[in-house]
């Protein structure tokens, strides 16, 4: 997360995207004075699968090499398309590189046909909630730099090293819409991100989580995204982010959120973000 500047990020999308727009994008948010830039962790589009994909992990790396300020994040990095040891190796290199500006968003994914096309594993959802904690663990076991031996029914280590150690290493957000989701990025998270449709609900939750594992809440990022139909093409020009961003921020900050994240679809979109940044 990038110190100063708004205290809102914005998820440029990557399906139906092109690599060039993402990365020019992503400039023009920094320097517009946008906390962060959030990609989704996607390979194929739905519905038209013959759409352009930027590629989550190569476009963070793009815009923090090309940016100097903006913090840049993962929402949300689906914990079965990488083994957590590789996430754990990339983002230690792209913490350090970047000067500490990487947020690790991770989930449990949700895009079965994406999965069975790429031949990767899509087991029910406790499975993955299992993966998704025992991932959290192997991470974090790694960025202490090892040598890690652990067993594990998903992902065992055997005398793993992994320097250098990022420090400070990165914040860890758990994306949660459901009841469930929001007591897991409680229990496990450095922080919780969900929608404004259930973000409100879902708080009480994760609180009570966060209790119970005997952590702080000012030691948490809790983000509320706002993404409506993420696949539709709507422009965002009459949204109140872009309308009235500081009466928009201060309305959810009130409701108990750290940050929050708004999504650019196209050019137009970021235009008005640009716009609105001005006028903070």
């Amino acid at each position: 997360m990038a110190d100063g500047g708004l205290p809102i990020g914005v998820s440029l999308r990557t399906i139906r995207a092109e690599p060039r727009w993402w990365l020019e994008s992503a400039r023009r948010l920094d320097a517009a004075g946008y906390q962060d830039v959030w990609a989704w962790d996607h390979f194929m589009g739905r519905g038209d699968v013959s759409v352009p994909v930027v590629e989550c992990w190569t476009a963070l790396a793009m815009a923090a090499g090309s940016t100097s300020r903006i913090g840049v994040g993962s929402f949300v990095l689906n914990v079965m398309n990488r083994h957590p040891a590789v996430v754990a190796r990339m983002a230690s290199t792209l913490q350090i590189a970047s000067g500490g500006r990487l947020t690790l968003g991770v989930g449990i994914g949700g895009h079965p046909r994406e999965h069975a096309a790429y031949g990767i594993a899509f087991p029910e959802p406790a499975e993955r909630v299992a993966r998704l904690e025992e991932a959290v663990a192997v991470i974090r076991a790694l960025w202490t730099g090892g040598p890690v031996t652990r067993a594990s029914d998903f992902y065992p280590l055997v005398d793993a090293a992994a320097f250098p150690v990022p420090d400070p290493a990165p914040r860890i957000i758990v994306g949660g819409e459901t009841a469930a989701g929001a007591r897991l990025a409680g229990r496990i998270g450095d922080g919780w991100s969900a929608f404004d449709d259930n973000f409100e609900r879902n708080l009480p939750l994760y609180l009570e989580a966060l209790e119970a594992s005997g952590r702080r809440r000012e030691d948490q990022r809790v983000i509320v995204g706002f993404q409506g139909d993420w696949l539709a093409d709507e422009s965002i020009a009459d949204s109140p982010w872009v309308r009235e961003p500081r009466g928009s921020w201060e309305r959810w900050q009130a409701a108990g959120a750290d940050g929050a994240i708004v999504l650019a679809r196209s050019t137009e979109d970021v235009d008005s973000l640009v716009e609105a940044a001005a006028r903070w």
